[in-house]
């Protein structure tokens, strides 16, 4: 084998070896953007659910003030009756003398 042979083989291996780790990167590139892709789902998934859980949190605040607001209603529907009660047996105790 001349020297020329020798370099010409150790250029085809070199080549070959280039060549299998070129193939090697490309399919772990095609990997990673597939990871990539799924990971992009997952995170704009997990996005929606966080914004519906913010609109459920919002709607059920608002419908306990709402609750609240009832129930402060009829507390001072109550507590206004009730005084006006004591306001009619001071007159009727008023106009009785």
């Amino acid at each position: 084998m001349t020297d020329n042979d020798k370099i010409l083989t150790l250029f085809t291996t070199r080549v070959r070896q280039m060549i299998l780790q070129y193939n090697e990167l490309k399919k772990e590139n095609e990997e990673l953007y597939a990871a990539l892709a799924s990971q992009e789902e997952e995170r704009k998934r997990l996005e929606a659910s966080l914004e519906q859980a913010r609109k459920d949190y919002s709607s059920l605040k608002t419908a306990k003030m709402m609750e609240i607001c009832d129930g402060d209603l009829e507390s001072a529907k109550r507590r206004l009756a009730g005084l006006i009660r004591e306001v009619n047996k001071c007159i009727t105790l008023l106009s009785g003398r």
